[in-house]
């Protein structure tokens, strides 16, 4: 939940036979949002233009010609609340992450919500960080040790720059209606998420 590395650095795997090379390894963020237009792309469609789409097509990663995501900006909700910012500062070849809101952690210095068996998106069960909490991935990928002023040069620097791609990011968003409310799912089971299976 939300947007701590260990909750979404998950391994893909692509298989395809004589369409793409074998054994390689893609170090570059990507996202699952990059499934669609990798498939629209495949089936020789065109992503729809009237939207934003937040997804890059994977094939020139997977295919060998291209070294670098095309993400610059990965967002990273829990529920409808931005948690987390990436940053793959292609420059530098650095990747920063800024943390606006993390899970209250029980136990305390477990990293983790054993109390509650789920990490909560909002209200008491989070902290919001002002400023946000600021890691360098390319260093730390497990965020144990979070930066600050003291401790980085460029740290004002780097939270401004991702303050205001937060702010490109949230003028794309237009208002629809909460789809996966509590009141909109709890008369319908079919749309609540099962994680107790087979006690669903």
């Amino acid at each position: 939940m939300g947007g701590l590395e260990r909750g979404i650095r998950v391994p893909g795997i692509v298989r395809w036979p004589g369409a793409l090379p074998a054994d390689i390894v893609i170090s570059e963020p990507t996202s699952l949002m990059d499934v669609f237009p990798t498939v629209v792309q495949l089936a020789g469609g065109v992503v729809p233009q009237d939207r934003v789409i937040d997804g890059r097509t994977l094939l020139p990663l997977l295919q060998g010609t291209a070294r670098h995501s095309e993400h610059e900006f990965m967002f990273h909700y829990c529920g409808a609340v931005l948690h987390a910012v990436q940053w793959h500062q292609k420059d530098r070849g650095t990747t920063w992450k800024a943390h606006y809101v993390t899970p209250v952690f029980q136990p305390e210095d477990s990293r983790a919500c054993l109390g509650r068996r789920i990490c909560p998106c909002f209200g008491d069960g989070v902290t919001r960080h002002d400023p946000p909490l600021l890691f360098d991935l390319s260093q730390d990928p497990s965020e144990a040790n979070p930066l600050s002023a003291d401790t980085e040069p460029l740290f004002d620097t780097i939270v401004s720059r991702i303050g205001k791609a937060v702010e490109e990011h949230r003028r794309t968003l237009p208002p629809v209606p909460q789809q996966l409310s509590s009141y909109n799912n709890v008369w319908k089971p079919w749309l609540q998420p099962c994680c107790m299976f087979p006690f669903c």
